[in-house]
């Protein structure tokens, strides 16, 4: 029997939780073309939002198209104009020979080479000019989207995931005025902008010295709520002939401070120790298990920090406020005062916690319970 859970990879149909507010947002947004931007902490379901959007936007029309982009592998300029040239033209091709016929048509002076991997459309494209040729002007690529839309009468969308990758390429900020100064001429066109690096990403769209600042709407993602995920996880047990009470569904979304990941893993590992009607028992077996398969990587994760840094994560941990009160410093293990603020905004770079308005969260809720009970 299919597990009716899903982590570690794009929640679809029936999977997918929750969301309703911001799948509109979203649709909307695709709808009358407004650029994009979607921030929140890693592993809170991004992606999964994104599919669930685009799929309902190609379902309204024939005409409109999504591009899908990931740049997780894509760590210079040179991979990034391939993979961007191939994902348009894959995207708004049928079938391989227009692929080819598509890339001659509109990459012919870049000497293109194709290949299909698998009878599925999986395409290859590469260049026989090297993107550093100086006498080329490669940044006309970033115009695809745009050129093949307007001839096609499509409307298009490009969804690029872990953006802030561009961060790291050689004279980024240059990079990024090249794409913005073409991407914002686009009437055809829209984009959609997202990453699993929530700090990067609020730089690059937030920060007003840098060149994609004010590009579009953004989006910050929320956790899911309590109530919604006690429905979901009811459902999903009763899909599969299984039960559980609105109590301990909400006991599951509760241990794991309603983080999208966690609830949906555990969840499902309480889902395997169920025969008919789940138990509390077996949900903290479930949740035993997890925080122990986890704990090698926890350890190594703090092998990596400094005393103060660990000590800052306790303090986190056990609710402190009051950072640099003297007792704090002495129980912490934190130093000065004025170190405070190096501490928490290297454990921030490091996407250990969230930094909100009014508190300090970890966010990892079962890193937090080990560290709080193991450590």
């Amino acid at each position: 029997m299919k597990t009716p859970f899903v982590f570690g990879k794009i929640a679809s149909e029936q999977e997918f939780t929750d969301r309703h507010y911001e799948t509109q947002h979203l649709l909307n947004n695709f709808n009358g073309l407004v650029n994009t931007i979607l921030i929140s902490p890693r592993r809170w379901g991004k992606s999964s939002l994104v599919s669930k959007a685009a799929t309902l936007f190609e379902k309204q029309d024939s005409d409109n198209i999504v591009v899908y982009i990931d740049l997780f592998n894509c760590r210079t300029e040179d991979k990034f104009y391939k993979e961007f040239a191939r994902a348009v033209i894959a995207a708004t091709s049928s079938a391989f020979e227009e692929f080819v016929a598509s890339a001659l048509k509109y990459l012919s002076r870049f000497a293109p080479s194709f290949s299909a991997s698998d009878p599925a459309g999986s395409y290859e494209l590469s260049f026989g000019i090297d993107v550093k040729d100086k006498k080329m002007d490669f940044n006309e690529i970033l115009d695809l989207p745009q050129k093949i839309a307007s001839e096609k009468g499509k409307k298009v969308i490009v969804c690029i995931d872990e953006f802030q990758t561009i961060k790291d390429y050689p004279d980024t900020l240059s990079f990024q005025r090249e794409l913005r100064s073409h991407w914002q001429k686009h009437s055809y066109v829209a984009y959609c902008l997202y990453g699993s690096k929530r700090n990067m990403m609020i730089d690059l769209f937030a920060d007003s010295n840098n060149p994609f600042y004010k590009f579009g709407d953004m989006l910050f993602l929320q956790k899911i709520s309590r109530d919604e995920w006690v429905k979901f996880i009811v459902k999903r047990f009763k899909d599969t002939d299984k039960f559980i009470s609105d109590e301990l569904a909400g006991y599951i979304a509760d241990k794991v401070e309603n983080h999208p990941y966690y609830v949906q893993q555990l969840s499902q590992l309480s889902w395997f120790r169920t025969s008919k009607e789940c138990t509390k028992s077996a949900v903290d077996e479930a949740f035993d298990g997890l925080e122990a398969q986890l704990a090698l990587v926890f350890s190594l994760m703090l092998d990596s920090l400094t005393p103060s840094q660990i000590g800052f994560l306790q303090a986190v941990a056990n609710g402190e406020t009051k950072y640099s009160s003297q007792e704090s410093l002495s129980k912490y293990r934190l130093g000065s005062s004025a170190n405070v603020t190096a501490i928490k905004q290297a454990l921030e770079k490091k996407e250990l916690i969230d930094v909100l308005p009014d508190k300090i969260n970890l966010q990892d809720p079962v890193f937090k319970h080990w560290l709080l009970t193991q450590y």
